[in-house]
């Protein structure tokens, strides 16, 4: 076999069939050079893997398929480390098991990773099963005014382009190519001389917010992150931390992510104020829910999580300390 150029990664958790398509897609696609599929599996229940073993038969013998089958859930951000580890391809592509790539997705991310040696990573138009758009492109990382007008909808002032260029998201239409601060993770190519000089994932994330954090530190290197809408990923979105988590449980597990994320790339007082922000604007919500006599149990839960996140805030003392040891960030030794 040819040594593989690109690798594929897919993180499998109970995914059922979704898994299955998911690498029939990456099969038929159309690239300009070799490839090879690495499935980290985390200790999944169901039969994703064995029906995997069965669809995929010939991309097992002719070793472009490596299963990788861990005891327990080691997370998103570890399990995608340790296929870095495993593979010295150029260029590593990571992919969700619940997305399927069109033909030519890949190699459209890839002609755009060698159009400029400065781009770390490439990011493709993400859309949901019927067709529409699905946020992947975030203002990363958060600052207070984007707390007060996005959920105070004060962006409704600004004119639709400028609030979409400020404000990315969902206020933005996902349809031009273009720098951007981030990308989420569910497919997304990267160079592996960006790995091997920022490292991987930091392991101390277990879902969400890992994929913010890492795109934050490619930038903080000096690489540039581009999107590119001529390549189309189709992704579900959710299936695994749906079966993992209640939705009380993923509401905390994704406010403490973000948490942590902006522990790493605000100074405190940015820190602070952005708690602060979080604090008074889901106030003001709950207030005015009040007023209407609606439902506010919902956010009495963000409400806690965001003061419990103010209180450590104001007893932080240094950006950067979570993330201060390399091995947690899967860097090379």
């Amino acid at each position: 076999m040819t040594a593989p150029q690109i690798s594929i990664v897919i993180v499998n958790w109970n995914t059922g069939d979704l898994l299955q398509r998911c690498v029939e897609s990456v099969a038929k696609s159309r690239l300009s050079l070799p490839f090879e599929i690495i499935v980290v599996d985390n200790a999944s229940y169901d039969d994703s893997v064995a029906s995997l073993r069965e669809s995929a038969a010939s991309l097992l013998s002719n070793q472009q398929l490596r299963i990788i089958q861990n005891s327990d859930n080691i997370g998103f951000g570890r399990a995608n480390n340790q296929a870095f580890a495993l593979t010295r391809s150029p260029f590593v592509f990571l992919l969700n098991p619940d997305a399927a790539v069109e033909p030519d997705a890949i190699q459209t991310l890839l002609e755009t990773l060698q159009s400029d040696g400065r781009i770390a990573a490439s990011g493709p138009k993400i859309v949901n099963p019927d067709g529409s758009t699905q946020v992947s492109v975030y203002f990363a990382p958060p600052t207070f005014w984007h707390t007060f007008m996005w959920q105070l909808k004060l962006y409704t002032i600004l004119p639709r382009r400028i609030r979409g260029e400020l404000l990315l998201g969902p206020h933005w239409a996902h349809d031009r190519k273009r720098d951007v601060p981030m990308f989420i993770g569910a497919a997304l190519l990267v160079r592996r001389e960006v790995i091997d000089q920022v490292g991987g994932f930091d392991e101390q994330f277990e879902m969400y917010a890992e994929d913010h954090e890492w795109c934050w530190r490619m930038r903080q290197a000096g690489w540039r992150l581009v999107f590119n809408p001529s390549a189309t990923v189709m992704h579900h979105g959710g299936i695994s931390s749906a079966k993992r988590w209640s939705h009380d449980e993923k509401v905390r597990v994704r406010l403490n992510a973000g948490f942590r994320f902006e522990q790493l790339a605000l100074s405190r007082s940015m820190l602070i104020a952005n708690q602060i922000a979080n604090c008074a604007v889901v106030s003001l919500q709950i207030n005015y829910r009040r007023i209407l006599g609606r439902d506010i149990s919902p956010l009495k839960l963000v409400r806690e999580v965001y003061r419990q996140n103010l209180q450590r805030s104001l007893k932080w003392k240094n950006r950067g300390e979570p993330a201060s040891d390399p091995a947690r960030r899967g860097a090379s030794a």
